[in-house]
């Protein structure tokens, strides 16, 4: 179970990862391209978020999220400088695909043609 700082710390983080990847994309020209962070969890030890992103169109997501992580030294450096009144040490960000909207979508399709096996 979570406790109340590690929930104000994920939700301060999933926060700012979402500004800072919003702001490299519009500084980037990527009209076509939306990245959502959707869920940010910490571990009970403060030092690793895990980050959950959902990309779209989802074709491209892995290269994207393989961008990302490259990008994640530069990405935790620029959250130091954002929160440095806020927490003593960043924690390590390790991104992950968020996939739940493709379920979605492939139960959607599978409720409305029943002959088509659910996809996940």
């Amino acid at each position: 179970m979570e406790s109340q700082r590690q929930k104000k710390i994920s939700s301060l983080l999933q926060k700012e990862v979402a500004e800072l990847i919003s702001s490299d994309l519009r500084r980037g020209g990527s009209k076509n391209l939306i990245i959502s962070v959707t869920r940010a969890r910490v571990s009970s030890d403060l030092s690793l978020c895990k980050v959950y992103l959902s990309i779209f169109p989802s074709d491209g997501a892995q290269e994207q999220l393989a961008l990302i992580k490259l990008n994640a030294p530069k990405i935790k450096h620029d959250l130091s400088r954002v929160l440095k009144n806020h927490l003593r040490k960043v924690p390590e960000l390790a991104f992950f695909i968020d996939d739940s909207l493709d379920y979605i979508d492939s139960m959607e399709d599978s409720l409305k043609n029943p002959d088509n096996p659910i996809k996940g």
